[in-house]
């Protein structure tokens, strides 16, 4: 008898209030992330942008673990975020998304580029996909010399 694959995999996050302006969202490994502010007053993350972070983050694994394969390494990398927020009426959804990839490197082919980056965004980054359902996501790369710098 063949073991059955479990279709279905929960994520959990524990968020601590600190009896003020902020929470401490803490993974089951530990991971943490301060949203709001600390007790001193200076500021974390908040949840929307949250969001924004988990997209980032989510392609950009997927890119330079597709770039690896490929022996296309960037020197550096940097993914940017945007979220237009509607905030005229509750709750304020975000309406569209913007992503821009940076890779610098000397000799990064196009083509590879431009394949990772289609990769994640159509098959493999989760918090993009789920994002996509809400609202669209569009997105631009540019590729960089190294230590060119970027606007």
């Amino acid at each position: 008898m063949s073991e059955e694959k479990p279709t279905n995999l929960w994520k959990e996050i524990n968020a601590s209030w600190d009896g003020a302006d902020g929470y401490t969202a803490e993974n089951k490994a530990g991971g943490i992330v301060l949203m709001g502010k600390d007790k001193e007053g200076k500021p974390g993350i908040g949840p929307m942008e949250m969001l924004l972070a988990g997209l980032a983050g989510c392609t950009g694994m997927d890119i330079i673990e597709i770039l690896k394969k490929k022996r296309q390494v960037p020197t550096d990398f940097k993914v940017k975020a945007r979220g237009n927020q509607k905030i005229d009426t509750y709750p304020m959804l975000f309406t569209e998304f913007q992503v821009e990839y940076l890779l610098w490197g000397d000799n990064l082919k196009q083509k590879d580029v431009e394949q990772a980056i289609q990769l994640s965004e159509e098959k493999y980054c989760s918090v993009g996909g789920t994002l996509a359902k809400a609202a669209p996501i569009h997105s631009t790369y540019r590729i960089l010399k190294a230590g060119e710098k970027a606007d």
